[in-house]
């Protein structure tokens, strides 16, 4: 199952609306790390939850949203650095266009009730991994290099840092760990097709 490495708290129920799992990754990404968030994509709309990605044609941002989009009734979300000229992957259903650059990277971990990180292997991930510990927001580890594991741990203190070996162990911590419900739940999946609106908090 899962390995934790720090924190134990449960989220509080997202009433009301949609949650909101952002995947985060490397633009050049190795060809585990983009099945890894292929995979990761698909059980995340399995889920019903949307997933936040930074939405570009690049890496594990356009694997995990490709992963999403085989589920009828996903939505996926991207969070771009640029303004309305910039690229946009082709499954993106909502791009955000932010033209801060990579400042960007606090508006995906904000705008995320979950932070998933596929394998580490960038600073920009990094940055996004550190972010959401100091932002207080649940950090999950998809299997990460062991110097970056140590890094983290090292700097997680109370923060809710996790490391799981695959996408489903992913799915199962935080809907069973984290305590973040299926959409609208297990036995009514067909609700997902009529999302709420999906709310970002620059």
């Amino acid at each position: 199952m899962d390995d934790q490495v720090r924190g134990s708290e449960a989220l509080t129920d997202l009433v009301g609306r949609r949650p909101v799992v952002g995947v985060m990754g490397a633009s050049a990404a190795s060809p585990a790390a983009l099945e890894l968030a292929r995979r990761l994509g698909h059980l995340v709309a399995e889920a019903g939850w949307i997933v936040l990605t930074g939405g570009r044609p690049a890496g594990v941002m356009d694997a995990a949203c490709a992963g999403a989009k085989s589920v009828p009734g996903s939505l996926t979300v991207g969070i771009l650095p640029s303004g309305p000229d910039g690229l946009v992957g082709r499954q993106v259903d909502l791009a955000i266009f932010t033209g801060i650059g990579e400042a960007r990277n606090a508006v995906n971990v904000l705008s995320s009730d979950v932070v998933v990180a596929c394998g580490v292997e960038g600073p920009g991930t990094a940055s996004e991994v550190a972010l959401a510990l100091r932002l207080g927001r649940p950090t999950v580890l998809l299997a990460p290099a062991p110097a970056a594991t140590r890094v983290f741990q090292e700097i997680a203190g109370d923060a809710q840092l996790h490391q799981v070996p695959t996408a489903e162990a992913a799915i199962e911590l935080i809907e069973h760990r984290l305590g973040i419900r299926r959409w609208p739940d297990s036995r009514s999946r067909g609700a997902a097709e009529h999302p709420s609106p999906v709310r970002t908090e620059p």
